[in-house]
């Protein structure tokens, strides 16, 4: 089998999406492939053919329960990608860093009370 990337497999909107359900639990083919094939307009053979993409390149498992598939995520190719973006976290996270003070200091500088008015109501 041609080892495929793994940004390869994550750069289809379909397989993602599919991943984002996986993400929330283990779920059945069938309602996988309703739930995508709806939202794509795709068949449950181009759903299917998606899944198999996943398995194949490790991204998600599937294991038979009677006449069901049931698919959940394979943590180990997400690892991998995190590993290789912490290469470039520094770039956003100073960034964000950065952002949070100055927001801090809007939020210091607004909370600042102001002077008094006199009180005019004694002349």
């Amino acid at each position: 089998m041609e080892t495929v990337h793994a940004f390869d497999v994550l750069g289809d909107p379909v397989r993602r999406r599919i991943l984002e359900e996986l993400a929330a639990g283990e779920r059945t083919s069938g309602s996988l492939c309703a739930v995508i094939g709806a939202e794509f307009g795709i068949s449950q053979p181009a759903v299917s053919q998606h899944l198999k993409v996943l398995r194949d390149n490790g991204f998600a498992t599937v294991r038979a329960e009677g006449s069901r598939r049931l698919y959940a995520v394979d943590t180990g190719p997400l690892q991998e990608v995190d590993a290789w973006v912490e290469q470039f976290r520094g770039f956003w996270t100073q960034r964000l860093d950065a952002l949070g003070t100055e927001l801090a200091r809007g939020r210091h500088r607004g909370t600042r009370r102001r002077p008094t008015p006199p009180d005019r109501s004694t002349r």
